[in-house]
């Protein structure tokens, strides 16, 4: 097997702490590292160390640069040219502190075949004004660029030298650095570690042969300290073998420590749920409608599991409105059947409630008590509700954050739903896990997940897919349309309305922000009123009162209310069949699985649907291709494929709660093919070189193991 790979990854980012690229543990939302003990550090280098995820030598070793200054060649000054990074050797002719128009150092040195050139240093200390004196020798590292004075260089690199200084022999690596860490002190740190630390090969040199991989320490060392013959190109779209292979160990090391998340799983001891056909076959046979094809297989697939005597962890992925929740329902059916209790717990009160009234509509006419738990509960309901679960009493529980309180215990609680899951931090998914006695655990999301993302990040979970839709449901027409055309969009929504339709207008914003500039919920509904006083015009968003939201969405669901004004509450969990038509304002501002998911809440009954994209000028072109997918794309996979590749894996994760280590080096979609490859030779060394594995999986996650995904 042999792994080529094109990277899309060009350009570097400076070197300031709030330029460290996406997926370096200092930046992936989780609390920085406490200092580790590494030899030869101190401990406070050690402690700025850890704010870079940095504990051990071996993280030091895989600290890899951001990108390279050639250091190794001289130029004289007459070359240089404005905005080409170059280096000098000149001799200081004067310096001193000028006042106009601000405080600052100037000096004039001048190289040995002539050449003047000026630095000048805006910040500076006064130790600088004396080791910058005339007759001193620098070595100069800069960006040229055209002055009063002729051409300078402001706030260069540099360094005292003698005449007959050595260059450097190979290119001087920049790495992500914080506050109060010098690129020098990093490097020190980082040599000191490709001394000392054991980068002894992980891949069996029977793998790394077939594979065609570069060994590991030649590739590290090479990657700190490339030789001028290295392609800087090669290095910068990481597309050397060097590269390579530090991209295929990280995509291994993640699908190992997933593989052995899944395998410690399956050695727990779970309740055996097996469908008994009671209360399931009463469920199916009250529906007024039949499962599709798909819905029957997935609920197939989750039966299974919970039959088993090992904890079910899988995700239930399915587009909007394919039909996930009535397959929640028979999972949760099938726990009580066997005497356990089943919870769902949503991120948002609407989508919460959105799942308490359906399965409510469902299952109470089983005899169930159905237990509802949200924040807006007051005092007295809510310790009601949080007896009849402690009780026994309600043996299905649904509600929101509240569920997982420390007040709320389970009588005994076989199976947790966690609905639209990368919403919740992965302490949250954890505890109401902890509920119970390692209870079986689904997992559902309307976002599509990309094969090449379910590959990578939820190795370690079983998937089902609800891929096709309930019949009679039509697809939405969407139309662009500029707000400059605004009063014809009011006028399409008369219609409407006056047709005996319903609508939806969602605006990004509750309050007024001057940076933004955009239209919001209150401004919207005022004019709203204003410009179609027949229609009957509600409001929801996300201040409201618990009860308030539910009247607004109770109103709006019985017809009393003809066109709702909304934010991005309505997102998910919000099924109104008479809604045909839905404007989004400001429609560049939202991403694209936000645009996905608010079209599907049009299109849920026998009329034809629109969705309207209001868009204003002038279009960013990150916000051009965002619409540009919505507008020519209805399945769900093809506009997260896209949405990947537009934002990386961080939003389809929740990432910065995930708890998923997310990758620093490759990349997904240009590196499916080494994904492939890791994930066939993960279950190799799992098989055969399981000591080989630990190795790995120790160099390149060492204590964040425990961040794998709940």
């Amino acid at each position: 097997m042999t792994v080529v790979s094109r990277s899309r990854r060009s350009g570097f980012s400076p070197t300031s702490a709030a330029d460290v690229p996406r997926g370096f543990p200092s930046v992936i939302g989780l609390k920085p590292d406490l200092p580790g003990h590494i030899p030869g550090v101190t401990p406070a280098t050690a402690a700025k160390l850890a704010q870079l995820g940095i504990r051990t030598q071996a993280d030091l070793v895989l600290h890899l640069p951001l990108r390279y200054e050639d250091e190794t060649q001289l130029t004289p000054i007459a070359d240089l040219r404005p905005g080409v990074p170059a280096q000098v050797e000149a001799e200081i002719v004067e310096s001193g502190v000028q006042y106009r128009p601000r405080r600052q150092l100037v000096v004039r040195v001048r190289d040995d075949a002539g050449g003047d050139l000026v630095l000048r240093f805006l910040n500076f200390y006064g130790s600088q004004l004396k080791q910058l004196a005339p007759g001193r020798r620098l070595r100069i590292f800069g960006e040229p660029r055209g002055g009063f004075l002729g051409d300078e260089m402001v706030h260069p690199r540099y360094r005292l030298v003698a005449e007959d200084d050595p260059l450097p022999q190979a290119m001087t690596p920049i790495y992500p650095t914080t506050a109060g860490l010098s690129q020098l002190a990093l490097r020190k740190c980082i040599d000191l570690a490709l001394s000392e630390a054991d980068l002894a090969e992980t891949l069996p040199e029977p793998l790394r042969g077939k594979l065609h991989l570069a060994p590991f320490a030649d590739s590290v060392h090479l990657l700190h300290h490339p030789t001028p013959a290295t392609s800087l190109a090669e290095l910068s779209d990481r597309e050397h073998p060097a590269w390579q292979r530090i991209k295929f160990d990280e995509l291994l090391a993640q699908q190992l420590s997933l593989r052995r998340a899944h395998e410690a799983r399956r050695a727990k001891t779970a309740p055996p749920l097996p469908a008994k056909g009671t209360l399931t076959k009463q469920l199916l046979a009250a529906l007024p409608f039949r499962l599709t094809a798909a819905q029957q297989r997935v609920w197939r697939e989750i039966a299974a599991d919970l039959g088993e005597h090992h904890p079910m962890q899988r995700l239930l992925q399915g587009d909007v409105g394919s039909g996930k929740t009535v397959v929640a329902a028979l999972a949760m059916l099938a726990a009580v059947e066997n005497g356990h209790q089943a919870a769902l717990m949503a991120p948002t009160e609407i989508l919460a409630e959105q799942h308490w009234r359906k399965l409510s509509q469902w299952l109470a006419p089983l005899g169930l008590d159905i237990a509802w738990l949200s924040g807006s509960l007051k005092k007295k309901d809510k310790a009601a509700m949080a007896e009849a679960i402690s009780s026994g009493r309600a043996p299905l529980a649904i509600g929101t954050h509240a569920l997982i309180e420390e007040a709320v215990d389970f009588s005994r609680l076989g199976l947790a739903i966690i609905d639209e899951q990368h919403r919740f931090g992965v302490r949250q998914r954890l505890t109401l896990r902890e509920k119970g006695v390692n209870p079986h655990q689904l997992m559902m999301s309307a976002t599509p997940i990309p094969r090449t993302l379910a590959m990578s990040y939820y190795a370690d979970l079983d998937v089902s897919v609800i891929d096709e839709l309930p019949p009679g449901r039509k697809p939405v027409l969407t139309k662009l349309v500029s707000e400059a055309r605004r009063d014809e969009v009011i006028a399409r929504i008369r219609d409407a309305c006056a047709e005996g339709r319903q609508a939806y207008w969602v605006c990004p914003l509750i309050e007024e922000s001057e940076k933004l500039q955009l239209q919001t919920a209150v401004d919207t509904f005022e004019r709203l009123r204003a410009e179609l006083p027949a229609l009957n015009i509600g409001l929801v968003h996300g201040r409201l009162k618990g009860e308030e939201k539910a009247r607004a969405m109770g109103d709006f669901a019985s017809g009393k209310v003809q066109l709702l004004v909304a934010t991005t509450v309505i997102e998910v969990g919000v099924d109104v069949p008479n809604a045909s038509l839905m404007v989004i304002e400001h429609a560049e501002r939202f991403g694209l699985s936000q645009l996905h998911q608010l079209r599907g809440r049009v299109g849920r009954g026998a009329d034809a649907s629109a969705c309207i994209l209001l868009y204003a000028h002038p279009l960013g072109e990150t916000a051009r291709a965002r619409l540009k997918v919505i507008f020519e794309n209805a399945d769900g996979f093809e506009i997260a494929r896209q949405d990947l590749h537009l934002r990386g894996p961080g939003e389809f994760l929740g990432s910065r709660q995930s708890g998923v280590p997310l990758l620093r080096f490759a990349d997904l979609e240009a590196d499916a093919d080494l994904l492939e490859a890791a994930r066939e030779t993960a279950e190799l060394l799992l098989k055969e070189y399981p000591d080989v594995a630990d190795r790995h999986v120790e160099r390149w996650l060492g204590g964040r193991r425990e961040l794998l995904k709940v």
